[in-house]
């Protein structure tokens, strides 16, 4: 096979596999999958809404009155490239 071809080729496999490996975007996430997303575990994401670490919002879970953490997208990017937000002085 010609040498640009099977070149050619090889760069199409690659390209093929980083597409098929990337997940589709969510708008907002809750604990569990923003866990996932984090490489961290429910209970420390759970942890990091609850004292004020990253940006997060309660939603109605159908459970009875608890509510759910939920985390957008933006946000979870940040805690990637930025980490978790200052702990929040006692006053």
């Amino acid at each position: 096979m010609d040498e640009k071809i099977e070149k050619l080729l090889h760069e199409i496999k690659l390209m093929l596999a980083q597409l098929l490996s990337q997940r589709p975007v969510q708008e907002w996430y809750d604990t569990t999958a923003a866990a996932q997303e984090l490489d961290r575990e429910r209970y420390t994401v759970c942890e990091w809404c609850r004292e004020g670490r990253c940006n997060a919002t309660k939603r109605k879970s159908g459970r009875g009155k608890s509510k759910e953490w939920m985390i957008s997208h933006e946000e979870i990017q940040r805690l990637k490239s930025e980490g978790l937000l200052p702990r929040k002085q006692p006053r």
